[in-house]
This record gives C-alpha cells, structure tokens and sequence, in this order.
C-alpha cells in the first residue's frame, strides 16, 4: 500500500492502454486514406479509464495491472500516480509493450478502436493472486475483458471468497467468455453490441434488452446492466427489470463514456452502499453523460467538484 493512504475501497483488475487519437471528419472506409485535423496521446484500457473514473470522484482506488517497461508503461505509472491510484500492485513486464489503443473520432463524436493487448495479456493469475490482500479488504472489484480470462477468473474468484462485490464489465465481447466469469459476477455489465454477441439475440430496443438480459442471469450472475447509450441503461434481476433514462446531449467524444459508467458506478456501490440501485444508476448515467461533453478519454472524466454536489448526497 502506499504511505499514508487508507486501505482502498475499489480495486480494478484490468488493462492500461496508451490512446494514440486521430480526428477526422469522418471514419475512413476500408482501404481510404484521409486527412485527420488533429492527433494526440491520451491513456486509456479499460480497467485504468474505470480506475480514473471513480478516483476523480473521490474514490480510494488500487489498480492491478501489467505495463511495458517502455515509455509508455513509465508514462502511465506516472499517470496513474497524478490521480490518486495506488500503483503497488501495477508490474511492469519486459516481456512485451505497454497495451496501445489507436482511436479514430469523427466530426460527431462517433469513434472505432484498434487495441493492442501487448503487456495486458502478461498479467498472470500469480500476480492477482499477490494483489489478495488489497482485494480481501475493497468492498467492490472490477474487471473486464481486455487482460486474460484466466486472470479475470482468478480475481473475481478471490474477491468472492472476501464476500466483495464483484463488477464485471465483459468488453469488449468475447464470444466464447468463460461461462464461470458470468458466474462469479454479482453485476455483469455489457452495452447493447456486447449483449447481442454473449447471447445470439438482437439488441436494438428495451425489451430487446430484457430479454438478453434474462438469457444472462440464467447463466449464474445475480444481476445485469445493459448500457444503452443515449437510451440509458437496463438493469435486471431475478425480480424484474429496471430502465434507467440518460439525458440527451449532443457529444463532442463518446470514447471511454462507457469506462465513466462503470467507474462512477463502482465508486457508488462503495461509498454509497445504501442508495437504490436504480438511484446508483441513473448517478453513473449523469458522470457518464459528463464525460462525452469533453474530448478524449481519462481527460473528458469529471471530477467531484464538476459535478452537481447532489450526486454525492
């Protein structure tokens, strides 16, 4: 643990990726070249961008993680340092480079990703085993689809022999996910696309999303959030089903508006365990919402003072 800090409440099992972002007026079409009118490096993967997330909101959060020992990895060591995450449990491998994701923005704020796992996939059940300490005493533990499976599995295990929440987001999807992942996963999270590909079935309306979200809880998860987007989000239990509305905007940048989500919502599951969860959700729909108003990833996550302060009673 680092000096002075008090134990963390949120653990994030999960990647680093380093952004490499180029705007352009539109999405290129295969074989087109076009002219992009601006570039730049931003630090993003998942499990980092759900980390930055909930600490801008006043979390106290631990990553563990594989960086390169490269640039790039002492970079996001760095990064990581500048918004309060304790690092102790972040390795750094020279086995391979830091995880890079290449970005494309177009003019309306859509995007399309290119990730190279590169370190990520060198995390190892080991090392999130040596992180069981940290993870015994959090009260919640996130994990998603971009560090392996084998390493997923591991942490959501231990965190479940803790009697820690677990929050698994499975992006991005992975067809053949490991059926004990969903299992261990007290809430599974997917967007509409994730959703489709976990289940066969066509997500494009609420109900679309209900029904895929049933087809999951019958796979052992005790609750399902499929994020919608604009549309919000759906949660689901063995009770019944939940919609959650997101306040239309026009974005500037939608990439890691999803990453905003979760994180917020993993800072309210720990400092804000007596909420509803409906109230949790739609609290992590307004951050979410935020983040999309700004351009880039980790730089477009609000902090705790950005917000309205009824977010935080």
């Amino acid at each position: 643990m680092m000096a002075g800090k008090t134990t963390p409440k949120v653990v994030v099992v999960g990647s680093c990726m380093t952004d490499l972002i180029s705007y352009t007026p539109r999405l290129p079409q295969p074989g087109e070249t076009l002219h992009g009118h601006k570039f730049s490096v931003g630090f993003g993967g998942k499990g980092a961008n759900q980390c930055v997330a909930a600490t801008r909101l006043g979390a106290n959060a631990a990553m563990v993680a594989m960086v390169g020992d490269d640039s790039f990895g002492q970079n996001y060591l760095e990064n990581f340092k500048n918004n309060n995450v304790d690092t102790s449990f972040v390795r750094v491998t020279k086995e391979a480079a830091t995880g890079v994701a290449p970005i494309v923005v177009d003019d309306t704020g859509e995007n399309c990703i290119i990730i190279v796992a590169g370190a990520n996939l060198k995390l190892t059940s080991s090392n999130v085993e040596q992180a069981e300490d940290v993870i015994k005493d959090a009260s919640v533990l996130v994990c998603q689809g971009e560090i392996t499976p084998a390493a997923t599995l591991t942490a959501l295990r231990l965190a479940r022999s803790h009697e820690v929440k677990t929050l698994m987001n499975a992006a991005p999807a992975d067809p053949f996910l490991d059926a004990a992942i969903i299992e261990h996963s007290d809430i599974f999270c997917v967007n509409e696309i994730e959703a489709e590909v976990l289940t066969k079935l066509k997500v494009k309306t609420r109900k679309d999303a209900e029904q895929a979200a049933e087809s999951l809880l019958k796979r052992g998860c005790k609750s399902v959030i499929i994020t919608l987007g604009g549309d919000g989000a759906v949660y689901s239990t063995a009770e019944g089903h939940t919609h959650i509305a997101a306040e239309t905007v026009t974005p500037v940048d939608t990439t890691g508006a999803g990453d905003a989500f979760v994180g917020a919502l993993a800072y309210y599951l720990a400092y804000h365990s007596h909420l509803a969860m409906a109230e949790m959700l739609q609290r992590s729909c307004q951050v979410a919402t935020a983040s999309v108003l700004a351009p880039g990833t980790q730089t477009s996550y609000p902090t705790r003072e950005q917000l309205p302060s009824h977010l935080f009673s």
